[in-house]
């Protein structure tokens, strides 16, 4: 099984609480390229791979995937700690604390709730590593869009490091996906 740390990733310490960035950052907990999505995405996708070594790397970064996943959902936990219901009420999480509190609930901005039609899984590995790096590109698209907009250098340092993590994974499906189309 697993051997859990109870750390981070990467260190996650925001000062200063910021409604307006939580209601975007949600997405990428639960929204439809969001890090619960890819998660699940490649563990079920690693049971149709052709060998160990490809099993292997779906399971270490869907893995990957869940700590991510922590870290987000820290990150909104820490924009909206302290906040009163008032404050709450006037921010763009007025609605999504109607339904869920300070809790956080699977969610993409717009306030639609995760589901799992998302995740592709066919059972080809060809299709489902290209359908990972256009995932990976995706989530790196909703970061982009997440640094664009934020104005507390504490989240933008996080967000960087989740970015630069979905390149690397991007990376890794690629050289797998042509080492399958090979044959090697």
């Amino acid at each position: 099984m697993w051997s859990y740390q109870k750390n981070l990733q990467y260190p996650i310490n925001i000062k200063k609480s910021n409604p307006r960035l939580a209601s975007y950052i949600v997405s990428q907990y639960g929204g439809p390229d969001g890090e619960l999505g890819a998660s699940l995405r490649y563990l079920s996708q690693r049971f149709s791979m052709p060998d160990g070594v490809t099993r292997g790397l779906l399971t270490d970064i869907g893995t990957e995937e869940l700590g991510h996943l922590e870290m987000v959902g820290t990150l909104v936990t820490q924009l909206t700690r302290n906040l009163t219901p008032a404050e709450i009420e006037k921010s763009p999480m007025g609605a999504y604390y109607i339904d869920h509190g300070l809790g956080v609930f699977p969610a993409s901005a717009s306030g639609m709730p995760w589901t799992a039609a998302g995740i592709a899984v066919k059972g080809d590995p060809i299709a489902d590593l290209v359908e990972d790096l256009a995932a990976e590109q995706k989530a790196r698209a909703v970061y982009d869009n997440i640094l664009r907009v934020s104005d507390d250098p504490d989240v933008s340092d996080v967000i960087k490091f989740l970015r630069q993590r979905e390149i690397v994974h991007f990376q890794r499906f690629g050289e797998t996906n042509r080492s399958i189309e090979s044959g090697c």
